[in-house]
């Protein structure tokens, strides 16, 4: 990182735009960090782009992120036009997990699973009208409601809205009019009815 004796260099907007898109190289985050932190100017940086990421959250991450083999093509040839050289993914960054169909309407995305303990973490989209199967919980669930709204039984649920379900439980309606998007953590265990 290039800051300069008044804390900014030529490329310090650079490095404060990578830093608050989340795109810099890990072992400079700390540094970069602590000099938004210290920095009015670069704070105010970040809270005039704030709005314009923040429109970013609803779009999918699989167009905001580029596949590797984009990424790759597209730091050669950006390389080749600035004469410098190529950025390339970190190998322990994390891969995006695909979205899954689970039927008409359903999709999710695994974030993580817990075999010793039968749970699986997840995203979960409904689409508008979608409705998803009765089912028995084979131990508790959660679900925490990120966007839209979704009706399970009798409950009608909104944005930053949480709801447990307890083992042995069963939801025999769950569908939403507007489409929605949720983090689910449940059993692997949960059966259809």
């Amino acid at each position: 990182m290039s800051f300069t004796s008044n804390g900014h260099g030529a490329d310090h907007e650079h490095l404060v735009f990578l830093y608050a898109l989340q795109a810099l190289p890990s072992n400079e985050v700390a540094g970069v960090g602590a000099h938004i932190a210290a920095c009015a100017e670069c704070r105010h940086e970040i809270e005039t782009l704030r709005p314009i990421l923040d429109a970013f959250l609803d779009w999918p991450t699989d167009v905001l992120r580029p596949p590797a083999p984009l990424w790759d093509r597209l730091a050669q040839r950006i390389a080749e036009e600035t004469g410098g050289e190529p950025v390339t993914l970190s190998p322990e960054r994390w891969v995006e997990p695909q979205w899954t169909l689970a039927g008409p309407g359903i999709s999710y995305k695994v974030l993580a699973t817990d075999t010793e303990q039968n749970r699986v973490s997840m995203l979960v989209r409904v689409a508008p009208g979608a409705e998803y199967p009765p089912h028995r919980h084979a131990g508790i669930e959660e679900l925490y409601l990120l966007h839209g709204e979704l009706i399970v039984d009798d409950r009608k649920l909104f944005a930053g809205d949480y709801l447990r379900g307890e083992a042995g439980g069963v939801d025999h309606r769950v569908w939403s009019e507007t489409g929605c998007t949720c983090v689910l953590i449940t059993s692997i265990h949960d059966a259809l009815l």
